[in-house]
This record gives C-alpha cells, structure tokens and sequence, in this order.
C-alpha cells in the first residue's frame, strides 16, 4: 500500500503542477507529498520532476513513468474498490470519527437503518470532541461543528451550528430575565473550555437585526464537555451557551429555557468531512449519502436552527 500511495502522490502532483494543489486534493501537507514523491524518485533510481520555486514541471522519464503508470493506477483503485463490496454491496471497516454526546444522541440511533441496508459493513467509531486527523488517523470520514477544516477535504454541510444562552426553570425562577447580552453578566455562567487550545470560549451574540454584542457572564463552573454543562444548567448552576445540538431535546422537554431568544452566535456548520480521494470507497460513499438523506428526513437542520422564531 506504500507503494501506492506514493505513486498517488506522483500522479496527483504531475496532473495538479504543485506539490500545493496535490496536497489540497490529497488531504495531506504539501510537505508530505514532496516526501513522497522524493521517496518514489529514490526507489526508482530517477528524477520524475523538475522543481522550481513557481512550479514543478516533468522530466522526459517522469513524462514517461506518467504515462505509463496512470491507466493501471486507475484500473487499479477500481479493483480496489470492487474488492470492497460483498456481492456487489458496500462491505469493510468504516472508521468515522465524531464527537461523544452528539454521535451518541443523533448518530448512533441511526445504526439499526444503516447496518439493516449495509450489512457487510462494519462500523468503527471514535467519540472524541477534538478534530479528527483524518490522514494519520487513517478515518474513512468525520462529523464534527464548529471547527477548523484543513484544506484538502470533502465537506458536506449537515446543519447550522448555532450557539444559544441557556438555563434551568428552577435556576430563573425569581430572577430577572436578561434581555441583552450585556445582562448576563449579572448572572452565574458555566463556561466552556476548548479542549484543542485550553482557552475558554468568548462568544460574540447577533441578532436578527444584524446586532452584535458580547456575552459576558460570571464563570461559576469551566468545563470542556458541553453534554457535561447541558446537565449542570440543568441541576441549577447558571447559564450556558451551548450549541443548539446540545440543547434543543432540553429546550423541548423543558428541562431548559432559552434566554435572549431573538440572540445566537455562529459557530460555523455541523459538516460530514472526508478526504479528497480520486476514488472514495463504496462503504463511504454510501455512509456519506445514508448520513446526509438522515438529517433531511428528520429536519435536523431546522432543529439546530437558534435563527427559527
């Protein structure tokens, strides 16, 4: 499989003219597929390129090695591809990376549909609420909100990922209800940490008036987990902003009420993201479209929506 991927690199990098644009396509570092590229040069014992610091060009044996290598690669990658179907279905190991309450709450109870239509597949999951390293992570794909993608990768937007203030009945209960951002600084919050950077969150709130104004309030609790600060609002103990995805099932059993109803802060998307592979896999393919056509059916969307009257 080295071997392949090196010749990936090759392939990639001499159709794209940069190490860059293979990289973007690739979902590596262009460090990485200059490595690679460096590492098929050495074993094949020639220089299949001409680098410049503007772009890279083909020797005549890389023009060659190009021409005689692509057709196969491709017809390769095919049998890959159909070696990874039983019968004619999808089948393999899907490893997919999301985070722990929300693939708990939205993901896992769509297991049943997925394994009943795809029953050669077989799900391997990992719950973390930290990016996922696609590539050293060897992941088939990812689902995660609200964070930074790296060049490179497939996304599919799943929903909005809004971010709303929230607290307890029994918590509000003889207190003033804030009506701007600026007032919660007079009430207990439970603030979040970023697990990636250490740094508490700071959320900057709009409206549907195109305001904008800081939500500052008291840090009674830091935690990291925003499933963790969901049950802590509830038992009582402040505010939290939390992603609409953590609150909405609260907000609609109302074990949570909204404050600032009219105010949300972006995060971003909640995406469904995988690598820039010439051929993606059946498996992943398919979990890719069973995945999109369940937040449709159930209108997810419009649930994480904080801008929805």
């Amino acid at each position: 499989m080295e071997a392949l991927n090196l010749v990936e690199s090759f392939l990639v990098s001499a159709q794209a003219g940069s190490f860059s644009a293979a990289a973007r396509r690739l979902g590596l570092t262009p460090a990485a597929v200059s490595k690679n590229v460096a590492r098929l040069e050495a074993q094949l014992g020639v220089r299949l390129f001409h680098r410049s610091t503007r772009r890279l060009t083909l020797t005549d044996r890389g023009e060659q090695f190009l021409h005689e290598a692509g057709g196969p690669f491709d017809q390769l990658q095919q049998a890959f591809a159909r070696a990874a179907e039983d019968d004619g279905h999808p089948a393999g190991t899907l490893k997919v990376s999301m985070g722990v309450a929300f693939g708990r709450e939205y993901l896992v109870p769509l297991l049943g549909e997925f394994l009943r239509r795809y029953p050669a597949i077989v799900p391997d999951w990992q719950f973390d609420n930290r990016p996922a390293d696609l590539v050293g992570g060897a992941f088939d794909a990812a689902i995660g909100g609200g964070i930074a993608l790296n060049q490179g990768v497939v996304v599919r937007e799943l929903a909005p990922a809004h971010v709303i203030a929230v607290a307890a009945p029994d918590y509000l209960a003889g207190r003033e209800l804030p009506r701007h951002p600026a007032d919660l600084a007079c009430l207990e919050g439970i603030a979040r940490r970023s697990g990636a950077t250490g740094r508490l969150y700071a959320w900057t709130m709009r409206n549907r008036a195109g305001e904008q104004a800081a939500a500052d309030y008291r840090a009674r609790l830091v935690f990291d987990d925003p499933d963790a600060m969901a049950h802590a609002a509830m038992a009582g103990h402040g505010v939290a902003l939390l992603p609409m995805a953590h609150a909405v099932r609260w907000l609609e059993q109302g074990a949570l009420v909204r404050l600032l109803p009219d105010w949300y802060a972006e995060l971003g998307a909640i995406s469904l993201y995988y690598p820039n592979r010439r051929l993606l896999p059946p498996k992943t393919r398919v979990f890719i479209d069973f995945v999109v056509e369940a937040f449709r059916e159930r209108g997810l969307a419009a649930r994480f929506d904080a801008r929805r009257p």
